[in-house]
Order: structure tokens, then sequence, then C-alpha cells
């Protein structure tokens, strides 16, 4: 008699799930959740470390890095973004961003490179000539984003960081 009152509770509680699931849409959340099996989010965190690694590194950046246009900060972010720099330091993604301002710094070219993406990318958020530095000439009053302030804000960042860690 217990073996034919478990297979009628089986079968009633496979009938209510049935049920419920008509009822509900069915998401691809869902479905990979059901595919890993009961309890296989259990304490984790369904954020990927890569993600994670990146959020802290943009909140970082916000909080300490002066960048009304915000510019500098997101060109920094997106270049980090999946790089190998940023996979290497996971578990300490301000290592990454450390390393890449200094790496950044230790090269005339990427320094001005840095500078003329965030030119570009001021000039077209601000619907505005960007102004780019020109070699021999004095930079325009009204460009916010220099190689002088650009090197000062990553100097700025690494010193931040040094001394933090």
């Amino acid at each position: 008699m217990n073996d034919e009152q478990d297979k009628q509770s089986a079968e009633a509680e496979s009938r209510i799930d049935r049920e419920i699931r008509q009822a509900r849409k069915f998401t691809p959340e869902e479905a990979l959740a059901r595919m890993a099996g009961p309890g296989a989010m259990k304490g984790a965190s369904p954020v990927s470390p890569v993600q994670q690694a990146e959020t802290e590194i943009g909140t970082w950046l916000r909080v300490h890095v002066a960048d009304p246009a915000g510019v500098l900060q997101m060109l920094l972010q997106r270049n980090l973004r999946g790089s190998e720099l940023l996979l290497e330091n996971l578990e300490h993604p301000l290592t990454a961003l450390t390393r890449y301002c200094r790496k950044v710094l230790g090269s005339g070219y990427l320094l001005e490179e840095l500078v003329r993406q965030a030119d570009m990318e001021w000039g077209q958020r601000m619907d505005e000539r960007p102004h780019f530095d020109r070699a021999g000439s004095s930079p325009n009053p009204d460009d916010p984003y220099t190689l002088v302030s650009v090197r000062e804000a990553l100097n700025n960042i690494v010193a931040q960081l040094v001394t933090s860690s």
C-alpha cells in the first residue's frame, strides 16, 4: 500500500509541475537552469567573473577619475574589456587597470592614440569638431583631452591605485 501512495504522490507532483509550467512563459534562463540541474547555481553569482572585473574597473574609474565628459573613463574601460591583461587579472582587476595605464604611459604611440580616440569620442558626444593635438603647435585651449591632460590623468590613476594597494 505504501508503494501505491508514493506512486500516486509522484504522479500528483508531476501533474502540478506540468500545470505550473503551462501557465508560465518559458525563458532561455530557465532552460539553462534545468539543464544544469537543481542546485547548480547555489552560492554562485549569475554574473561572470569577467563581467564582475569589468564592473569593478568601471565603478572605480567613475569614483576616482575626474572626467566631466566621461570619455577617458569609457575608453579605459572599453580598451580593457575582454583584454588579455584583464583576463590574466580577474581576481585583481585594478591591477589590470594599473598595468594598462603604465603600458600606455610607456609608449608615445599608445598615448597619442588614446588621446586621438578621446578627442574623436568627445567630438561625437558633443556634436562638435574634435580638437586634435598637432606636432609643433600648442594644444587648443578648448580641448579637454590633450597629451598633457591624459598623461596627467593616467599618472594620477596609477598613483591612486599604487597607494591603495
